[in-house]
């Protein structure tokens, strides 16, 4: 069984709770998630089997969409709700000024890593340190935060403000990889003044898959019983269709099936010509259209090398 499953992570789960979940249920051994959720964050979670966890790394890279809600007056050790209150204060601030807080985040800023992370220093996990008790310098890393749509707005009227009054921003952000949504909902408070920290995430999308084509694992499990694991896995060129395509002829196929370098000679050029510009990287089928492998141009030896093999022949 190989591909790609577009998983529904449910609160209360870990990222490693689906592998072993699914190992389970398509007795495969062979799979990999491509990228954490917290335990308490749901939403989507692409989930590769067979040869398709070749390609778990190149998942990590991609662009990811969340929503989430700011609580504003609170900081804790996690930047999250779950964590220990390390501050309360009463918000001062307004809704406009809020938001405009949140908003001024978009486009690249760095980013300070939380020590609640999986993010390793000198062989460690950062969150097994985090857990001890002891803290370690992070340096900060530039994030890009490309868009925030602002979803609802609940604040008190500031003559009532107190530091129970839960004033709070819901909003959908799109960001590249290595973003910490806890982190951004951290920093906003800052900049506002009053602390903040989040209080609820989903993961709505990840490249291409999207919460409303994704399935949690009793919908999964009752899927596979049923026979119809066909329905919902995904095939592994579903992560590349960006890429232009290198067709075989069939002479050529027993070069791809043994990831050898491909002459221009060899193969139909299906989506973009040589003067169009060969630096990208192109998905390789043989001459009856399977997907195999990923390949890169080289100009100085003008063929194709091999980049990552996903299929057997």
């Amino acid at each position: 069984m190989d591909g790609i499953i577009n998983v529904y992570k449910e609160r209360g789960y870990t990222s490693f709770d689906v592998v072993a979940k699914l190992r389970g249920i398509l007795h495969e051994r062979r799979i990999g998630h491509t990228g954490t959720l917290d335990p308490e964050a749901e939403g989507v979670l692409p989930v590769c089997v067979g040869q398709a966890t070749k390609a778990c790394e190149l998942l990590l890279d991609k662009d990811k969409e969340y929503e989430a809600v700011i609580l504003f007056g609170l900081e804790t050790d996690t930047q999250d709700i779950t964590g220990r209150i390390l501050s309360s204060k009463v918000v001062t601030a307004d809704a406009g000024e809020a938001q405009r807080a949140l908003l001024s985040f978009v486009g690249t800023y760095q980013q300070i890593p939380p020590m609640y992370s999986a993010l390793k220093v000198n062989g460690r996990k950062l969150y097994e340190l985090a857990r001890e008790g002891k803290t370690v310098e992070r340096a900060p890393r530039p994030v890009t935060i490309y868009s925030i749509k602002i979803l609802e707005t609940i604040f008190s009227q500031i003559s009532q403000k107190n530091a129970s009054d839960e004033n709070t921003i819901r909003f959908l952000v799109t960001c590249s990889k290595g973003t910490y949504i806890r982190t951004l909902c951290e920093d906003v408070g800052r900049k506002l003044g009053c602390g903040g920290c989040m209080k609820s995430l989903k993961r709505t999308r990840v490249s291409s898959f999207l919460e409303s084509e994704s399935y949690t694992l009793l919908e999964i499990e009752k899927i596979c019983k049923d026979g119809r694991m066909g329905e919902i896995l995904m095939p592994i060129d579903r992560l590349f269709l960006q890429y232009p395509v290198l067709r075989m002829r069939a002479e050529a196929d027993k070069s791809l099936h043994n990831g050898n370098k491909l002459y221009p000679e060899e193969v139909l050029l299906e989506t973009k010509t040589k003067e169009e510009g060969m630096e990208s990287s192109f998905r390789a089928y043989d001459s009856s259209g399977k997907f195999y492998a990923l390949y890169r141009y080289d100009p100085a030896q003008d063929c194709y090398r091999n980049i990552k093999m996903f299929a057997k022949s």
